[in-house]
């Protein structure tokens, strides 16, 4: 869904606009058949309107600021008859106005050269519902998230059970939700293979997805596609919503293709989000020192600085559920 992303935006928006404005042309016929008066007031703001307008290059004879004003009186008093009228026939006195749904940019997405608010609202709308989160987020929640699957036995060399390294892990989760509009921090999980790292980035997507937050969800190669575009072909859409998005979650590094340009554009991206404030969620199959020998020591400093370290470890849950299932 990312590519294009504007495109689609100003056809959400064009939509809009035109639904309103059919709307507005409904409502209109209906008052010319039962209060023709209103309508023939409405046609007589409007030219008063043109007139006004034209006024600032017409040589007028009288006193330009008199002759101004007694147009802007005669607008007022048609305004006020107007409203009379549709009042004491049971209509809202704002009957025959066009309804924006966002009044602040009048169902554009811009006030000015900056997008609205309401923008991010229907571009949230429009990711989550094309992209493959969907449906894996039907099942990947907070709510089916099952600490049975691990053990309540220690791991060697862990000084804690798989069990309670993964509700102290899960209670970080969840005040990272609970608290992603006030806090700064990111998240890195890793550990081995299977251990809930990627159910547990999807259950964060979901809730922030719900809330109303642009949560860009992506495979470190895939994301590593993404910054081919924005580098070789200047995609600036692109980069805007991958920097800008509320949260980026990138899911397994280290499984991309490791070379110069993926190492620089790794860091680049991940510093300018730092620097603008912009959280991540990162997970990786990787240990620690495994990350120090695969990537630069710039990107893990950031990575071991600027993020909570949650380490997984146990059993295989993917392998537990086979199991299971292949039991019933």
């Amino acid at each position: 869904m990312i590519k294009g992303y504007a495109e689609e935006m100003e056809k959400i928006y064009t939509k809009i606009r035109e639904k309103e404005t059919s709307e507005l042309k409904k409502r209109k016929e209906e008052i010319s058949l039962k209060l023709p008066e209103v309508i023939s007031i409405d046609n007589q703001i409007g030219k008063l309107f043109i007139e006004l307008s034209v006024s600032m290059f017409k040589d007028i004879k009288v006193d330009r600021d008199t002759y101004v004003k007694n147009l802007k009186n005669r607008i007022t008093d048609l305004r006020i008859k107007k409203s009379e009228i549709l009042s004491s026939n049971g209509y809202p006195i704002d009957y025959l106005n066009i309804k924006y749904r966002c009044p602040k940019c009048k169902d554009t997405g811009y006030i000015g050269t900056e997008k609205c608010s309401c923008y991010k609202k229907y571009l949230v709308r429009l990711y989550y519902k094309n992209s493959d989160l969907k449906p894996l987020l039907s099942e990947n929640n907070f709510d089916n998230f099952d600490i049975n699957f691990y053990s309540t036995r220690k791991t060697q060399n862990e000084l804690e059970s798989p069990r309670r390294n993964i509700e102290k892990i899960f209670t970080k989760a969840l005040n990272f939700v609970n608290n992603f509009d006030t806090s700064k921090e990111n998240l890195l999980f890793y550990g081995s293979s299977g251990t809930g790292k990627t159910f547990l980035c999807q259950c964060i997507a979901k809730d922030l997805l719900d809330k109303g937050h642009l949560v860009i969800y992506k495979t470190s190669d895939d994301l590593l596609n993404i910054l081919k575009k924005i580098r070789f072909e200047n995609n600036a859409e692109l980069e805007d919503i991958i920097v800008n998005c509320d949260l980026l979650i990138i899911d397994d590094l280290g499984t991309e293709q490791i070379n110069d340009f993926s190492k620089t554009e790794v860091f680049n991206l991940i510093n300018k989000k730092l620097l603008a404030g912009k959280k991540m969620v990162i997970s990786s199959n990787h240990t620690l020192e495994g990350l120090s020998r695969i990537y630069s020591e710039r990107i893990t400093s950031r990575l071991f600085g600027d993020f909570t370290l949650c380490k997984f470890y146990g059993d295989d849950i993917r392998v537990k559920k086979n199991l299971n299932r292949m039991k019933e």
